[in-house]
């Protein structure tokens, strides 16, 4: 599926997931089961983002900025780049295809779990030394996503 565009794998895999998760809660509840799917997809994204980092040239923002077209094919998104330097990769996304989809397909609350679940575990997977921070979605409500990628500040060194 690597050559579709990345918002219809997620089509797809949300219409093969959807039931199979709606089952699961039936039979061992809502937070069992969005626990084990969430831990299962952050585990996906890791690797997802580790092999990326093989694939990809350069620090971690520029891998990260070198990886958004691939989120955006198909203008799955709309977004406002704020600041874009060495240390730090800022970005409000205004307009979400991928929340678009699954509040369409009935399942709005499955997007988070299925899609937005999946950031910050890639960013772990691209780099230890990449941060992201995201206070609010699209998905969850919010005007917009604020994605905000940073490479972590080296710890202090301590005083002999």
């Amino acid at each position: 599926m690597k050559h579709l565009p990345l918002l219809e794998q997620r089509k797809i895999e949300a219409k093969v997931l959807a039931p199979l998760i709606r089952a699961f809660e039936d039979e061992f509840g809502k937070e069992k089961t969005h626990a084990l799917v969430g831990k299962t997809i952050e585990a996906l994204a890791r690797s997802d983002g580790a092999s990326i980092s093989q694939e990809l040239e350069g620090s971690p923002i520029e891998k990260v900025a070198a990886l958004l077209p691939k989120f955006n094919e198909g203008d799955a998104l709309e977004l406002d780049v704020l600041k874009q330097n060495d240390s730090c990769y800022e970005f409000n996304v205004t307009r979400c295809r991928f929340a678009e989809f699954y509040k369409e397909l009935g399942i709005p609350e499955l997007g988070r779990l299925l899609s937005c679940n999946r950031d910050f575990a890639l960013s772990e997977g691209i780099s230890s030394e990449l941060e992201l921070e995201r206070s609010q979605t699209i998905m969850e409500g919010a005007s917009h996503c604020d994605f905000r990628f940073r490479v972590k500040s080296p710890p202090p060194k301590a005083q002999d």
